[in-house]
């Protein structure tokens, strides 16, 4: 409860839906949003029934359009056909039918920088296209001995990153996300309640909120509430319900 003691209104689920623990958990905190950023079984016409009025928003990850380039992300390896694609605009019609909106998120990096993207953007129609700059982060993905990957391979200069969103400016719902823009912007929890504080480029987490409640630990955490909202971090999500 402390999440809604603190006044939050916003939950962001990386949970796996198809379990009872992300709906029981938003009914327990009775928050007035449910983001989904996970794409898995809850995916499918079933879960989507069994599920969909609890969600407001589900954002999916969608790097490439290319299969090739899906492979070589690590997206899979279906390189001799495209049925991302098709994956894509099937999740896109169950959100549709059941009210959900629809977000996509594109992480640009070498491997996709000067991939054209507009048709495939075009059909899909996501309520907010959120392109990332690759960002790399010490005890992240920078390579180093206790770093979980290394993503240095994939990094693109702010120029890279600038011609991608300058060839695809004529996509009305498209968020740029930079580096400079992304890094302080989002409130990251790790798995014992603690904010990540990503300032130094690293992931320095802060005290529990179990510990020492919201306002203290997120005093650790880095967070630069006014680059949040100047990326459009606030927004109209409201979704009809049914009392």
């Amino acid at each position: 409860m402390l999440a809604k003691i603190a006044g939050w209104r916003y939950r962001s689920s990386p949970m796996d839906p198809s379990s009872n623990q992300t709906v029981s958990y938003n009914e327990k905190l009775l928050l007035s949003l449910t983001s989904l950023l996970k794409f898995c079984s809850f995916t499918n016409a079933v879960g989507m029934m069994r599920y969909g009025e609890y969600v407001d928003i589900l954002g999916v990850s969608v790097d490439s359009f290319d299969p090739a380039t899906n492979a070589a992300i690590g997206r899979g390896g279906d390189t001799d056909k495209n049925q991302h694609v098709n994956r894509m605009l099937k999740v896109r019609e169950l959100c549709s039918n059941q009210g959900i909106l629809f977000k996509m998120n594109t992480v640009v990096c070498s491997l996709n920088h000067d991939e054209d993207m507009n048709e495939h953007v075009s059909r899909l129609e996501p309520y907010r296209w959120k392109a990332f700059q690759c960002l790399i982060l010490k005890g992240e993905n920078a390579g180093g001995p206790n770093d979980i990957n290394d993503a240095r391979k994939l990094q693109v200069s702010k120029g890279q990153f600038d011609a991608f969103i300058d060839s695809h400016s004529g996509q009305s719902m498209l968020i740029p996300e930079p580096n400079t823009v992304m890094q302080n912007s989002y409130l990251l929890l790790d798995e014992e309640l603690r904010f990540l504080d990503c300032s130094e480029n690293g992931k320095v987490p802060s005290q529990s909120i179990l510990e020492v409640g919201v306002e203290q630990a997120l005093s650790q955490a880095g967070f630069d509430d006014s680059m949040f909202l100047n990326r459009g971090g606030v927004f109209d999500w409201t979704r009809e319900r049914s009392n």
